[in-house]
Formats: C-alpha cells, structure tokens, sequence
C-alpha cells in the first residue's frame, strides 16, 4: 500500500500520462534553497506529498519531490546540477496550462523576493518551509496508516523544528497550533508503538494537519511574497 501512488507514478504516469515542465536557474541562490522555494510554491492544502529526496548538500543539485493532489495530478520537482525542474503530469482532456500560467511567474518573483532578503530572514523563511514538509510527512504517513512510533516522532519532529522560528513562534494562532501537535504526540505516546495508526483517529487528526497547514502556507507566503 505504501508504494502505490509512487508505483503507478514511476510506472504508468511518467512514460504515459502528458506533461508540461518549467526550468529555473539556481544562480542566484543556492540549489537547497530555489528547491524549498519550489516545494512552497507547488503545494497546497489539496496537495500531498508522496515522496522526498534531499541532496546532502546544500549547493548541489539532486534533491526530488512528488506531489499527488485530490485532482488526480501529479507534480514532481527535480533538482539537477544548475537548474531546477518542475513538471506537471496531467489526465487527457485537461491542459496543465496553470504550471506556465500560474505557477511559474509566481515562483520565479518568490525566487526575486528571497534573493534581497537579510540572511537572518532567509534562514527563518526555510526552517518554516522544514516545518511544512514535516507536518506533510505526518499526513502521508496517516493516509498510509504506518506505525505509530513513526507517527509519533514525525509529529515531534514538527513541533521541534517550529519551535526555533521567531517568525513562526510569534504568528497569531502558533500557540494553537503547537497545542494541537502536543495533543496528537500525546495521543500517539499512549497508542502501541509498532501497530498501524487507528481507523477511528485518521479524521481527526487530518482535520487538524489540514487546518495547520493551511494556516502555515499562509504564513510562509506573507513572507516569501514581499
């Protein structure tokens, strides 16, 4: 069950299904942070991400995310030695257009933006989108009912990396938020730690990643967008 969408996306959507890609330099930034511009970029809340890469190096290239959305499209970003690429996989009768319309200028005036800020700001800006890609982490591991241990830490891993964002920290509604992610830790503690996450819990708690993720998308993006 783990590897299904991820299978068909190696195996059925990539050789069959059309596309539409866009290219970005890294130049002016490096390759970790144009990728986490990106990863921000093509999500959204019916977004989800079924799988991620990072290079171990901050300035190379080889970093690859996947994106599935409740629309039945695929997105993947990919990173190469100089430049950047995102593709959008799409069903017959559609056209994929929103990619170049939408998408592209969009992440080309974020990449812009994040360029003429303070280091400090940079900094605070990624570990917010780190944040992001966690609480992802923690959806699809839900959706893919894994053991609650991973859950667990997964949830942790979240509210410990927000808890070292000034900008996150202080945004109306993080102290909500953080009780929240207490509250699924707490649950998922006392759940045993190698059985598969419940049935009876799966809505409640994507009800409350969803709702969080909207919020820090949010958040991200009145940061990334002036």
């Amino acid at each position: 069950m783990e590897n299904r969408l991820l299978d068909q996306f190696n195996n059925v959507i990539i050789p069959q299904w059309p596309s539409k890609k866009i290219e970005e330099p890294y130049n002016p930034l490096n390759a970790r942070e144009l990728f986490e511009i990106a990863y921000h970029s093509v999500n959204s809340v019916s977004m989800r991400n079924i799988y991620i890469k990072q290079s171990p190096n901050e300035n190379q290239g080889g970093s690859k995310a996947i994106f599935y959305s409740n629309s039945k499209k695929f997105i993947a970003i990919e990173g190469l030695e100089n430049n950047l690429i995102i593709t959008k996989y799409f069903n017959e009768g559609t056209t994929g257009d929103k990619i170049i319309t939408e998408i592209q200028p969009l992440f080309i005036r974020r990449k812009e933006n994040f360029a003429k800020k303070e280091t400090e700001m940079k900094i605070q800006i990624l570990k917010s989108i780190l944040v992001e890609r966690k609480l992802d982490e923690c959806t699809n591991l839900v959706l893919l009912k894994g053991i609650n241990r991973r859950i667990y830490f997964a949830i942790g891993d979240a509210r410990e990396s927000a808890a070292v964002v000034p900008i996150f920290m202080e945004a109306e509604g993080a102290s909500l938020v953080q009780l929240a992610l207490n509250k699924w830790m707490e649950t998922a503690q006392r759940l045993e730690q190698e059985h598969n996450f419940p049935d009876n819990l799966v809505t409640g708690i994507l009800k409350n990643l969803t709702q969080i993720k909207k919020w820090l998308l949010d958040l991200v993006s009145s940061f990334l967008d002036k």
